[in-house]
């Protein structure tokens, strides 16, 4: 049987930064906050080219890259913080990083980072889901001081398969129902049955709320708290949505052992070495 607990933790710090009074109230509130236009085109371009090269070149025998479900189609890509120096300079660009630490409130490491890719007609869907319940059941993070930042590097349209956020469910922790079985991530980064809510839940969280898809260029960006409620369809349309994850968490909330009776999940999903990330030097 799920459970519903209140959030603890607050969401946004009271920390000077580039984000406006108005604009951490937004992100207090809703639980994400939608920046368009973050990045230019250019620089866009340059991330979305390191994407496609990865997911053509990527060694079979390193770890990190999930496929669809009965298909050679690249889902994710992971621990992209270790391995693409391009990558490394944008999750250090003080547009992101600057914004992520007015809002947790102190330094920040990235705990967790991915590509999503969701080819034309091909890209399947990605179940309603809060990251917190994986995090802290599977890796063991003690606390919802945490957030991730979805960068498109494509439009993101209605057409194919918006990220979808419930306004306001980060105040609400809900427990699923069920054990987590062993190994449950080699399944559920394909195809997530366990650790989802049910649709009573669903309906608990969306009581007087409607669901939000943030939409935009490609540069656009969602800064979105590690408790929101989120998910999106699977894209029907003839054009691509390519997302960048990027999980800044602070450096005083380091995973511990699980919060179940199993073993942490492997290091390309979530980091247990801290190493805050320091702005570049050329970072605007």
């Amino acid at each position: 049987m799920w459970e519903v607990a209140p959030r603890v933790d607050p969401t946004a710090s009271d920390k000077p930064g580039p984000l406006t009074t108005d604009e951490v109230w937004n992100y207090a509130h809703d639980g994400f906050l939608f920046a368009q236009s973050l990045f230019s085109q250019e620089e866009v371009d340059d991330l979305l080219a390191e994407a496609t090269s990865l997911a053509r070149a990527w060694p079979e025998s390193r770890p990190g890259i999930i496929r669809e479900p009965d298909s050679d189609i690249v889902r994710s890509i992971f621990r992209l913080h270790k391995i693409s120096e391009v990558y490394q300079r944008l999750f250090a660009d003080e547009r992101l990083l600057q914004r992520a630490r007015q809002l947790i409130g102190t330094d920040v490491y990235i705990h967790q980072s991915r590509i999503n890719y969701k080819p034309a007609m091909n890209g399947k869907e990605f179940f309603w889901h809060s990251d917190f319940e994986t995090w802290h059941v599977e890796d063991g993070m003690p606390r919802m001081r945490a957030l991730s930042v979805s960068v498109f590097l494509t439009e993101s349209h209605e057409f194919n398969g918006p990220l979808m956020l419930i306004p306001g469910s980060h105040e609400t922790y809900i427990r699923c129902a069920g054990s987590t079985p062993e190994n449950n991530y080699e399944n559920s980064l394909r195809r997530q049955e366990y650790g989802v809510p049910t649709q009573k839940a669903l309906e608990t969280l969306l009581e007087g709320k409607e669901i939000v898809a943030p939409k935009g260029p490609a540069g656009s960006v969602v800064f979105f708290d590690c408790n929101t409620m989120h998910g999106s369809n699977g894209n029907l349309s003839p054009t691509p949505r390519v997302n960048l994850f990027a999980v800044y968490n602070s450096v005083e909330n380091a995973v511990v052992d699980p919060f179940c009776d199993r073993r942490p999940r492997p290091e390309y999903l979530a980091e247990r070495t801290i190493e805050p990330v320091e702005p570049m030097a050329d970072s605007k």
